[in-house]
């Protein structure tokens, strides 16, 4: 994978780039669709790639080998082909669902056993495994497997807790250099930088990850229960010690607010489930501010969802159908609802590369947080 740096804003450590895979080319800063389980929920591939304009989608290591199964990706030729995708894909590890299966896991220096969500069987990922799996979903970017502590961990487990992702993650490197992509196009492996709320095993983290000269750094364990302003904080202190010259991913991350605060830190890809699953939920994001589609208040507004036409759906359906679909409990709300606040995360962070190349990024993320914040 090649990463090149185009610009860094004025007065700010934002970042324009691109990075290009053999399965395309991605422009920074992006936010890539979730697709967990190989499928981005109530939206079709035709739509992401025309109206939402993803460039990148993620999927789950955790999920994919427990459904459909290794076996049946790697006789479909790969998560890309098993799903009719040929633009880039990264993969989670899956360390996150580790952090969620709290009650069900058990980690040791080897690995971790936890029991499926699905049937209550039980697994052992290590992580050797874990590279295993994301060689035979074909991802382009594979992250590192990882322990994601809560937020509010204490400092004596958020210590150990981080040695042990170091030692998983030296494990990974060694997988990764000894075996080879299966289908013809190349892999890259992302560490990922933990460390809870403290600053020195975040600098200490930011440093060992380091050493690898990987094609890229993840930021990981922030938004899992911490204060906002601690999770920008961290930011800044991993951004200080990454390399310059590759893409930062900041995992899981977050609200329209939380990715423009985090460009202006210097983080370059972005990922989250809040579009699609606010979305679905009727919570919707414009350029004016966040709308609840079930008020009444939208039942004889005629007007498009978003009137400065930041996705293209805004200008076919209005803010009345939509009220109305939501009413009526219509699968088509969900879909619409969630191309929309896809489609609205894209060109919020389209419209941060082209301010970032302007040298007034600051001054437009100012505009913005401001009319983000608005209920309407």
């Amino acid at each position: 994978m090649k990463f090149k740096l185009q610009h860094t804003s004025a007065n700010s450590c934002a970042r324009a780039g691109e990075f290009t895979t053999d399965h395309g080319v991605i422009k920074t800063p992006i936010f890539m669709p979730v697709g967990t389980v190989g499928s981005v929920k109530a939206v079709h591939f035709h739509e992401l790639k025309n109206e939402v304009k993803a460039q990148i989608i993620l999927g789950n290591t955790y999920h994919l080998y427990l459904r459909p199964g290794t076996e049946i990706l790697e006789t479909a030729g790969g998560l890309h082909r098993f799903i009719g995708w040929d633009r880039p894909i990264l993969t989670d590890s899956g360390g996150f669902q580790v952090f969620s299966l709290a009650g069900i896991r058990k980690l040791t220096t080897e690995g971790c056993e936890f029991r499926s969500h699905i049937d209550g069987s039980k697994h052992f990922f290590t992580p050797e495994r874990v590279i295993d799996i994301e060689r035979v979903i074909g991802a382009d970017i594979m992250m590192a497997f990882d322990e994601c502590p809560p937020g509010t961990a204490d400092y004596d487990y958020a210590k150990k807790s981080l040695s042990l992702t170091h030692d998983w993650l030296t494990r990974c490197f060694k997988r990764f250099n000894e075996t080879e992509p299966l289908y013809g196009h190349a892999q890259s492996l992302f560490p990922i930088v933990q460390g809870c709320v403290y600053k020195d095993l975040r600098q200490e983290s930011a440093r060992y990850v380091s050493q690898f000269d990987a094609d890229g750094y993840a930021i990981g364990g922030l938004a899992v229960g911490e204060p906002t302003e601690k999770m920008y904080e961290m930011i800044e202190v991993v951004n200080d010690i990454l390399p310059i010259n590759r893409p930062r991913y900041l995992m899981g991350v977050g609200t329209p607010q939380n990715i423009l605060e985090a460009i202006d830190r210097g983080v370059d890809m972005f990922d989250c489930v809040m579009p699609t699953r606010n979305g679905r939920n009727a919570m919707l994001f414009t350029s004016q501010g966040v709308i609840n589609m079930r008020n009444a208040k939208w039942a004889t507004d005629f007007t498009p969802i978003d009137p400065c036409g930041t996705a293209s759906v805004d200008q076919t359906c209005t803010k009345a159908y939509l009220h109305h679909l939501f009413k009526a409990k219509e699968y088509l709300a969900l879909q619409i609802a969630s191309i929309h606040n896809l489609s609205f995360y894209l060109w919020l962070v389209g419209e941060a590369r082209k301010h970032i190349i302007a040298d007034n990024y600051a001054s437009w993320k100012a505009e913005m947080l401001e009319r983000l914040s608005v209920r309407l």
